[in-house]
């Protein structure tokens, strides 16, 4: 459960983030391809995955996919192209009328960045207010960007996540190639974008892992930022989807733990008790926060979808809890 959120009049669109699929908006088979994903959240690119002179026709190709396609069951969320380019706002003034869910704003160094997006979609959405607002999400991809996560955390009622960014951020850090996968190297930049994040009640989405061939070293960098608190990663390949998805998911322990306690909670109020203790260990409000994300994200998921149970769990679920 996220901090108290510092705009309390807000309401947040409620979404499921385990996976993001990015696909290049230059590609209209990909595009179809991503609506007939596993993903979660379908990203299409306006930024990096379309070359510089094919911008108009990608911009055509998402707005046409967004109207056109079959997007049920999923978030739609396009990335537009940095705010300090050109480009950024022709990209909104494209794909406004065809209504993402999200906008995804990239290199983003400073609050100023996300209110230049705020500021247009003020402007231009309805101002009736009949269609749910369009969300934001931040791209956290590098060093200046990483120094004000706290300030963009807290920028704006339609900011929804804040998205962490390795592969730039290890151009702007410095890293070497050699030290591009290694976790110790991202520990801080994770740990400080997750922290951010759930100080200002938004959730922390962990980037890409690069080989997409290598499905034990998704998994191992997956598990790793899940247990940080990060709700869902990016994916570059749909091959990726499944993997993410289950290691993103409560598993049918977390669960079955969260029921059991959620059980125990309700007859301590029922009958009037204070503290609770369960198998020895006190019941207190932090675990209850716990039990209640897990509870409101496998709602979210639905029954036919289990977690790994490679994935650290908060406790050990108690013997024969159900």
């Amino acid at each position: 459960m996220s901090a108290p959120d510092p705009f309390p009049t807000s309401v947040r669109a409620v979404r499921l983030r385990r996976s993001v699929l990015a696909t290049p908006g230059s590609n209209p088979a990909m595009l179809a391809k991503a609506a007939a994903s596993a993903a979660d959240v379908a990203l299409l690119d306006l930024e990096d995955g379309v070359a510089p002179d094919r911008k108009d026709d990608a911009r055509r190709a998402v707005a046409e996919a967004l109207a056109t396609l079959d997007w049920s069951g999923k978030t739609t969320a396009v990335r537009i192209n940095a705010v300090d380019t050109a480009a950024a706002h022709a990209d909104i003034l494209a794909v406004l009328p065809a209504r993402p869910d999200l906008i995804v704003v990239p290199k983003v160094r400073h609050p100023r960045d996300v209110w230049f997006v705020e500021t247009l979609l003020d402007a231009l959405e309805d101002p009736a207010g009949q269609a749910p607002p369009i969300g934001i999400e931040a791209l956290i991809e590098d060093v200046a960007g990483l120094t004000r996560a706290e300030e963009v955390a807290r920028c704006s009622p339609r900011l929804e996540a804040l998205i962490f960014g390795p592969g730039d951020m290890a151009a702007s850090q410095g890293v070497p190639p050699s030290a591009a996968l290694d976790p110790r190297v991202w520990a801080y930049a994770r740990s400080r974008i997750v922290v951010a994040a759930r100080a200002a009640g938004i959730e922390a989405i962990d980037g890409p892992f690069p080989d997409y061939r290598d499905e034990a070293g998704l998994l191992r960098e997956a598990a790793e930022a899940a247990d940080q608190g990060y709700s869902g990663k990016w994916a570059i390949h749909p091959g990726q989807l499944t993997p993410i998805n289950r290691v993103f998911a409560p598993s049918a322990e977390d669960v079955a733990w969260a029921r059991h306690l959620a059980g125990v909670h309700e007859e301590a109020l029922r009958r009037r008790q204070g503290a609770t203790g369960v198998d020895g260990r006190m019941l207190d409000a932090a675990t209850l926060r716990v039990v209640q994300g897990i509870l409101a994200k496998a709602e979210l998921i639905g029954p036919d979808q289990e977690g790994d149970s490679c994935r650290t769990t908060p406790s050990t679920p108690p013997s024969g809890a159900a």
